[in-house]
């Protein structure tokens, strides 16, 4: 339920479309929070926003995988239908975004940072007017930062990430090493640079900015200064589940517990500079008085394990890899509190456009969240939220009590994470969440009647909502219908 007052809900007709703030982490899992209740997590910065603003305790990710979630959610499409499925699919040029419709509605556009779009940013990307992502920030960065040397006593990190080919106990920072970096000159304090100056040289036009860590992701990023914030004996290792053995990733079997807790302990150290440079913009947007009239988000573009049924990944269906961090902040006009009902990616950009007032998508399969944050009912609030993973040919359901699974088993997946059988056939898996939140204990063969609920649910959003589902083929069961959408067609996505 939401708490706290309200204060001029409805944002004037006369007074001008607020600015925005985009802040994005990648690989934050929603429970690595200080808000969500974790003692042990170092997050002040992201705490303080949260209790300005919204939380949604309950949302989640479209698909737990860095660009198909991304690019869902910058289209208010799903990913089988933004197109994007697989890791290394670019989004098509003519798909519409949520930089395009602000460029509609006269903002100045920018992103700094990570954005996944598997091409070379160029000015006009996808609706910035200024791109500075992945491989030019790191340029730039190289070439305005000199770095100071680092004492030869304190161990850093190597200089190249090789994760799959370097045992995972080094791609995963085991060690807890830092960068060879202090944090005035990481490159994570760098993006947070160059979106403050964004705002300074546009604190007097109607902007719309991206800003884009890519911390927490692995290796776990951090600077010298950070190297001692946790201590790794206070990170218990989780329980594996008494199924889990044959699926966990053989890429994992080797971590001892003391390499799953430094591994664990980096992680916690990485979020604690995310949330450094977080503050760092968001004292910059108060410094220059643009607070009052912006509005904010922090989100995370999907989860992560940190050892739950063996994996510290994404690329499933567990909880921890699907719940994600979500806070929205606009002094005024939205109420403070807490959501708990179940919300999801896609609902993000519809409520951007819904609060803003931009040109509605001509294609969105969000809802928009405007009611809770304007304490008014919710019409249809969801009760079941929908995910999938398509390189493993497997979609979710989630409701309030059940977590229901289909995996096509057919697909030898190439993401790196094999396991003991790449295809052992379909699959259906079913938890029930109140009883069994940490989803060790599969039900499916004893509730055939909540499976069946379930498989009707995500039959439907795979009906409603894929660019080929009138090519279906008649005569399917309902599991071979669902296998049919399971199947990536990357490129295939609905025409703007």
């Amino acid at each position: 339920m939401l708490g706290g007052a309200v204060a001029a809900l409805a944002r004037p007709q006369s007074r001008p479309g607020p600015n925005f703030l985009f802040i994005l982490a990648d690989d934050h899992a929603g429970y690595v929070l200080g808000c969500d209740g974790n003692r042990a997590a170092h997050t002040p910065n992201l705490d303080a926003f949260a209790r300005e603003g919204t939380r949604f305790s309950a949302h989640h990710c479209n698909s737990p995988v860095c660009t198909p979630s991304r690019q869902s959610f910058f289209t208010g499409q799903l990913p089988h239908a933004a197109g994007v499925t697989l890791l290394g699919t670019p989004l098509a040029d003519g798909k519409p975004t949520l930089a395009r419709q602000f460029q509609k509605a006269g903002y100045r556009t920018a992103v700094f940072g990570k954005m996944h779009f598997n091409r070379p940013a160029e000015p006009g990307l996808h609706g910035f007017d200024v791109a500075m992502t992945e491989d030019e920030i790191t340029r730039v960065w190289n070439a305005e930062v000199k770095p100071r040397p680092v004492p030869a006593d304190i161990r850093t990190k190597p200089a190249e990430w090789r994760p799959f080919r370097d045992p995972a106990r080094i791609w995963l920072n085991a060690d807890k090493l830092p960068l060879v970096r202090y944090d005035e000159e990481a490159r994570g304090t760098f993006i947070a640079r160059k979106a403050i100056q964004y705002l300074e040289e546009n604190r007097d036009r109607k902007f719309a900015l991206w800003t884009s860590f890519q911390e927490p992701h692995s290796p776990f990023d951090f600077p010298v200064e950070d190297r001692d914030l946790f201590d790794r004996a206070g990170f218990p290792v989780p329980r594996v589940g008494p199924r889990d053995a044959w699926q966990i990733p053989k890429i994992f079997r080797d971590l001892n517990d003391d390499e799953k807790r430094g591994i664990i302990a980096a992680y916690y150290t990485s979020v604690a500079y995310l949330d450094r440079n977080v503050g760092r913009v968001l004292e910059a947007l108060r410094r220059l008085r643009l607070d009052e009239n912006t509005l904010a988000i922090y989100m995370a573009d999907h989860g992560y394990s940190l050892g739950q049924h063996g994996r510290f990944e994404k690329h499933c269906g567990y909880e921890p890899a699907l719940r994600v961090p979500l806070m929205m902040r606009y002094p005024g006009r939205i109420r403070t509190g807490v959501v708990g009902e179940l919300t999801e990616h896609i609902d993000v950009p519809a409520t951007i456009v819904d609060l803003v007032g931009l040109e509605p998508f001509a294609i969105t399969h969000g809802r928009s969240l405007r009611p809770y944050l304007e304490a008014r009912p919710m019409e249809q609030p969801r009760d079941h939220v929908f995910s999938e993973y398509l390189e493993n040919e497997e979609a979710y359901v989630k409701t309030s009590q059940w977590k229901f699974v289909l995996c096509s088993g057919k697909r030898a997946r190439k993401d790196g994470y094999e396991t003991d059988d790449p295809t052992p056939g379909r699959y259906r898996r079913l938890y029930d969440l109140k009883n069994d939140p940490s989803e060790f204990n599969d039900v499916a063969a004893s509730r055939p009647e909540v499976v069946a609920r379930l498989e009707v649910l995500m039959l439907d959003r795979f009906r409603k909502t894929h660019p080929d589902r009138e090519k279906e083929p008649q005569g399917l069961g309902r599991e071979e219908a669902i296998e049919y959408y399971l199947r990536p067609r990357d490129g295939l996505g609905l025409r703007p």
